[in-house]
C-alpha cells in the first residue's frame, strides 16, 4: 500500500507490526522511527506524525501487551494460580517482543491511562488469586505473597523464553510452571499440593 494511502488506524497497525519485527530482531534499544517508516512502508514523518516519538511507539506496545495479557488471566477458569501461570508464560513466548517492553517502564509512560488500566488488570489477577491459594497465608505477609507468585510466573517467562529451560516443548514448560506452583499455592477446589500432605 502506497504510503499516502495508509488511513489512521492501518498507520498505526503497520508501524506497531513494524516494531515488533523490529525489537524481535534486535531488541527495543535498537528501535528507530526512521527504521520504522522504511519496515512499514510509510514515509519517515509517519510514525513521528501519529507517536510522537519512540516513547509514544513503546507506550502502544506496552498498552497492546498488557491487555492482551491481562485478557488471557481473565480467562482462566476459577483463578487457578497454576493455569494463570501457564497463561503468564505462554504470553510471555508467544509475544516476545511486547513483553520484553511492557516490563521496562524507562521506555514508556507508564502513567498513560491505556498502560496503567491493563496493567492493573494483570496485577489484581495474579495478586488476587496468590491470596486466596496460597498455602503459607498464616506465614507470609500478602503482598510477599503476591511478589512471590510473579517473580514465579515472569521468571518462568523470562528462562523459557532465554532458552535457559531445558524444555522441548511450551508443554512441557506448562508441566513445570504446573508443578512449581503447586508447591506453594492451592487449587480453588480446595485440593493441596502434593507438599501439604
Amino acid at each position: 500500500m502506497p504510503a499516502d494511502r495508509y488511513h489512521h488506524g492501518a498507520l498505526r497497525r503497520a508501524v506497531l507490526d513494524a516494531a515488533v519485527e523490529a525489537i524481535s530482531e534486535s531488541g527495543p534499544s535498537a528501535l528507530s522511527l526512521r527504521d520504522l517508516a522504511r519496515r512499514a512502508g510509510v514515509s519517515h514523518a509517519g510514525p513521528a506524525h501519529h507517536f510522537g516519538s519512540k516513547e509514544g511507539v513503546f507506550t502502544a506496545l506496552a498498552a497492546e501487551g498488557f491487555t492482551m495479557l491481562a485478557d488471557d488471566l481473565e480467562a482462566v477458569p476459577n483463578g487457578s494460580m497454576a493455569e494463570l501461570g501457564v497463561a503468564y508464560v505462554r504470553f510471555g513466548l508467544q509475544h516476545r517482543a511486547h513483553f520484553e517492553v511492557m516490563f521496562r517502564p524507562e521506555l514508556y509512560d507508564a502513567e498513560d491511562p491505556s498502560v496503567a488500566e491493563p496493567r492493573e488488570r494483570t496485577w489484581s489477577g495474579l495478586s488476587g488469586s496468590a491470596r486466596l491459594a496460597t498455602t503459607y497465608a498464616d506465614q507470609v505477609p500478602p503482598e510477599v505473597t503476591e511478589l512471590g507468585a510473579w517473580a514465579l510466573v515472569h521468571g518462568f517467562a523470562m528462562l523459557a523464553a532465554s532458552g535457559a529451560i531445558e524444555a522441548d516443548s511450551p508443554d512441557e514448560v506448562s508441566a513445570l510452571v504446573r508443578g512449581a506452583a503447586s508447591m506453594m499455592f492451592r487449587e480453588p477446589n480446595g485440593a493441596t499440593s502434593p507438599r501439604e500432605h
